[in-house]
């Protein structure tokens, strides 16, 4: 058996959330400075969209690893 964390599994969890908090940043960060500098409601929605995809892709790839783990439990 590997050591805690440091499973495929594990390393692919960890890059999932690393993902989603870095979406997460990302997202406040252009929302606070679209306000700041009064970007147009048009440039932060193309922003929101973008975040969205960042975290639909993160859902993703936890519902793969998810879908993977749940896989291995009945191959046992």
């Amino acid at each position: 058996m590997a050591p805690h964390g440091h499973t495929n599994q594990a390393r692919s969890g960890q890059r999932a959330a690393l993902f989603m908090a870095g979406v997460g940043v990302f997202w406040v960060l252009v929302t606070l400075l679209g306000t700041e500098y009064g970007w147009s409601m048009r440039t932060r929605a193309l922003f929101d969209l973008a975040a969205l995809a960042g975290f639909g892709f993160a859902l993703w790839q936890t519902y793969r690893l998810w879908r993977a783990r749940q896989n291995e439990k009945g191959d046992s």
